[in-house]
C-alpha cells in the first residue's frame, strides 16, 4: 500500500524516537541501522525536515531528531510528503466528473477503502510504532 521510500521514513522516524531526548543521528547511521540507501534516506530525511518533522544539525554529533513527541506525528504526516496522499481522492477509475452525486462503478467501494486506510494512517502515530521492527 505505500512505497518503499515511505517505509524507509517510517523506520527511520522509528529509529529517531527511541534516540534519548536532545540526540541527533546521522542520515548514514539510520540507514545503517535500517538496511536503507544512505543517499536517498539523506533526502527523504531533509524532505521531513523541511515539512517540519525533524530538526537538523550539522557538524560535529549532528544529525536529525524530532521535532515533535512521536506521540504528535501521525503516520499520515511522514507518508503524505513521500506519496502525496491527496491522489488517492481522485477517482479509483479516472473518470473526471466522478463523485458521491455522480459516482462511477467502483466509487462507493473505493470510497469506503480509502476512507479507512486514510484513518489508519490518521489515527496511528509514530509512538504506537516505534518499537516495531518491520523488514523491508
Amino acid at each position: 500500500m505505500i512505497s518503499k521510500s515511505s517505509k524507509h521514513a517510517i523506520l527511520a522516524l522509528a529509529f529517531l524516537a527511541n534516540l534519548k531526548k536532545g540526540e541527533y543521528a546521522g542520515a548514514n547511521y539510520i540507514a545503517d541501522k535500517i538496511k536503507a540507501p544512505k543517499n536517498y534516506l539523506g533526502k527523504i530525511l531533509k524532505r521531513l525536515a523541511l515539512e517540519g518533522y525533524l530538526e537538523s544539525s550539522k557538524g560535529y554529533n549532528g544529525g536529525f531528531k524530532l521535532s515533535k513527541p512521536a506521540s504528535k506525528i501521525t503516520i499520515y504526516d511522514i507518508v503524505d510528503p513521500i506519496e502525496n496522499l491527496n491522489k488517492w481522492s481522485k477517482c479509483f477509475l479516472g473518470t473526471n466528473k466522478c463523485s458521491c452525486k455522480s459516482s462511477c462503478t467502483a466509487h462507493d467501494n473505493w470510497h469506503k477503502i480509502r476512507q479507512n486506510y486514510m484513518k489508519f494512517l490518521k489515527g496511528t502515530t509514530l509512538e504506537m510504532i516505534a518499537g516495531t521492527k518491520i523488514e523491508i
